[in-house]
């Protein structure tokens, strides 16, 4: 297996280089760019050319090699030696409420002979990303992970945008199912952040919305806590993420961000779902926090390949809410991707609503936010 990784600044500069780009005789290709790119039909016509297998989302915020970058485009060309292939699928996803049912429904076109792993990408916004990825994981072999992401706009949250092999639209929710026997891969996830006060218990919740902590209204609680820092939500949710506790009180591993508030109802929309009688803690971290959190990440994944000389391609989705709280230092958890990892792997992905991916090879597919996941692709001879 070859991947290639391009940065482009335009859509122009993309387009002169297409040529390059379709020589490399692609398998797939994937593509991470800021939101307004995607309102231009000129960016499905040229990457279409290059390679029929295309897919992509909106970003907020474009990883390409030890570069994070905005407002621009980041193309990956992966190109398997072997009997390997690819096989794209798309669905759409109407509203919130009907996340499980597109999951179930994305799925049951995968097909399940051969299947090594998949690559989700899906709207961020007006999406349950945990009854998405239930329904997709209720009809794919148990030993087949899944990764990927939800898509940006910038911090915005209004409008978000896939690329798939028949066009761009923003309700469109796309796998990337992965075939061959010599296909190898590896999965890793870390956070780095720190909670903070009481533990609450969710007295009432439906889905991923959150209406009620210890009987009180979730968002009275929320607004208490942040102080000065309510006056920004949703937009500053991102930097004060739930911490999920099980029944007991004990850490489950799983962050939740909040992507949405409604004052008239006093709740809380969550990235992904909490049950009733969890708890809930606040959370926070510094820069050095999440570098350490990367490091957790990438530490596994980097010991076990040590000293191979195959050619990988490392896919990252790291969470916005890190790229707020690091801000200049941001490139420092990538660059310990490149410092970790063998030179000959490639790295690309993007900044996103929603991070997709078991914590390790052995867990079972989470939505996680807040986090940095890795999936390692490897073509073995």
């Amino acid at each position: 297996m070859f991947s290639k990784t391009f940065f482009f600044q335009s859509l122009d500069e993309l387009e002169q280089e297409s040529d390059a780009l379709r020589a490399f005789a692609p398998t797939l290709l994937i593509v991470y760019a800021s939101a307004p790119f995607f309102t231009s039909s000129q960016l499905y016509l040229t990457v279409s050319k290059i390679c029929a297998n295309c897919v992509g989302c909106s970003t907020a915020g474009e990883i390409s090699a030890n570069r994070v970058t905005n407002n621009s485009i980041s193309v990956v060309v992966v190109r398997f030696e072997s009997s390997s292939y690819v096989k794209i699928h798309q669905t759409r996803l109407n509203d919130m409420p009907s996340s499980f049912d597109a999951g179930q429904s994305l799925a049951r076109d995968i097909e399940p002979i051969g299947l090594k792993g998949i690559y989700v990408l899906a709207p961020g916004v007006e999406i349950n990303g945990s009854a998405l990825l239930k329904g997709i994981t209720a009809h794919v072999p148990q030993n087949v992970r899944i990764s990927g992401g939800l898509a940006g706009d910038d911090g915005a949250f209004e409008q978000t945008y896939l690329l798939h092999p028949t066009g761009i639209d923003n309700r469109s929710v796309v796998a990337v199912a992965f075939y061959g026997e010599s296909l190898a891969f590896d999965y890793s996830a870390g956070g780095g952040w720190r909670s903070f006060g009481p533990a609450r218990r969710v007295a009432s919740a439906k889905a991923n919305l959150l209406f009620e902590l210890d009987d009180k209204p979730a968002l009275d609680i929320y607004k208490a806590y942040l102080g000065e820092y309510a006056e920004d939500l949703p937009a500053s949710g991102l930097l004060f993420p739930f911490e999920v506790l099980n029944e007991n009180g004990e850490p489950t591993g799983i962050i939740r961000t909040i992507l949405g508030i409604d004052e008239q109802n006093k709740s809380l929309v969550l990235a992904g779902e909490v049950n009733e009688n969890q708890y809930l803690r606040l959370m926070n971290a510094s820069t050095e926090d999440l570098i350490g959190g990367a490091i957790d990440a990438i530490a596994p994944i980097a010991e076990k390949n040590k000293g191979e000389d195959f050619h990988c391609l490392a896919l990252v989705t790291s969470c916005v809410g890190r790229k707020l709280v690091m801000g200049d230092r941001i490139e420092e958890e990538v660059e310990e991707l490149e410092r970790q990892l063998n030179n000959t792997t490639n790295i690309a992905g993007f900044y996103s609503y929603g991070e997709i991916s078991p914590s390790n090879n052995e867990s079972n597919c989470e939505l996680h936010n807040q986090t940095l996941t890795l999936m390692l692709l490897k073509e073995k001879h």
